[in-house]
């Protein structure tokens, strides 16, 4: 994992953030909570030596996000590198973010690198939560920015539920990852499918999934990363074109398991649910296809060495309810 930035108070001034029509995500309420933890962890330091060694909590926010881009870094170049050996037959099926954390399991020291890798995705669960609730980036207020704050929530949602599957593993054996992934969705498809209107809730997910695809299509042909980095004009340059190919790349591979989804809720039809590393064998079974997942797992690689990127140079800065 990439080494931590330095503290950011030196470029805080010169971020090119604006703070105008953003108010406080959570106003005064949080203010009698914080002023009593901080009373409390100023009597722990007074009380308790070891505790005086620990950071402040802006230090280890700061931490926690970084943890969690290398994190999930970590998920996508491993699904990248399996998709390109899928694609090249060196592999069997192309695997989903879960099917890469049990091809982790499998390494030496398996369980050593699952529990990092949770706890790493735990952080950027926290992380998410400080960027959607408590607008950690001064994203404000407006649709625009509601709406993004809203995918970093479904962001959160996603990592949190992947941390909880990594830990998983730790009690349980992985035959087939491809296979038990499409089994799980179906399940989770077919408990969905049981309840009042569950085929409109289903087509709904399928187009909550779609529209992230071209979201993140959308995203990287017109976004400009370098703004949330805190790096040399040379080093952004550099880096830009990744985070370009990534985000496409992600988009592109989320749409085939849009359309499997979307079918499945408009026929009801559970056999239709398919897994992220069964979209991406979907994509080889097409004229070409080898190509097309070859550089598709090369961009979702992209997107797993740009957020190493972020690791290193994304502007953190918690949120001013918790820290002030």
């Amino acid at each position: 994992m990439p080494p931590a930035a330095p503290p950011q108070g030196a470029v805080a001034a010169a971020e090119p953030y604006s703070l105008t029509g953003v108010t406080d995500a959570v106003p005064g309420l949080l203010t009698p909570l914080r002023a009593r933890l901080a009373d409390l962890g100023e009597r722990g330091r007074q009380h308790v030596p070891l505790l005086q060694r620990v950071p402040p909590l802006h230090d280890l926010l700061e931490m926690a996000a970084r943890i969690g881009y290398g994190a999930r870094g970590f998920v996508y170049v491993s699904i990248g590198a399996i998709a390109l050996l899928s694609a090249m037959d060196r592999v069997g099926d192309a695997v989903g973010s879960r099917g890469a954390a049990a091809w982790l399991a499998e390494q030496p020291y398996g369980r050593i690198w699952l529990i990092l890798l949770g706890l790493g995705l735990w952080a950027f669960v926290v992380w998410r939560i400080l960027q959607s609730v408590f607008d950690a980036d001064r994203a404000g207020t407006r649709l625009k920015a509601l709406a993004s704050r809203a995918g970093q929530a479904l962001s959160g949602l996603f990592y949190g539920i992947l941390a909880a599957s990594v830990f998983e593993l730790l009690d349980e054996v992985r035959v087939n990852p491809a296979a038990e992934d499409v089994a799980e969705n179906q399940e989770k498809a077919a408990t969905l499918l049981s309840l009042p209107f569950g085929d409109h809730a289903l087509l709904a997910v399928g187009l909550v999934i779609l529209a992230f695809g071209v979201g993140n299509i959308i995203r990287g042909a017109r976004s400009d990363f370098s703004a949330s980095l805190a790096c040399s004009a040379s080093v952004c340059r550099r880096v830009v074109p990744i985070a370009r190919a990534g985000y496409i790349a992600r988009g592109v591979a989320l749409l085939p398991l849009a359309v499997f989804v979307i079918l499945a809720g408009f026929h009801s039809r559970v056999s239709d649910v398919t897994s992220f590393g069964a979209g991406l064998d979907a994509l080889e079974r097409q004229p070409g296809g080898s190509w097309v997942l070859a550089a598709t797992a090369v961009g979702l690689m992209a997107f797993g060495a740009f957020a190493f990127v972020e690791a290193r140079w994304r502007r953190i800065r918690p949120p001013h309810d918790l820290i002030d």
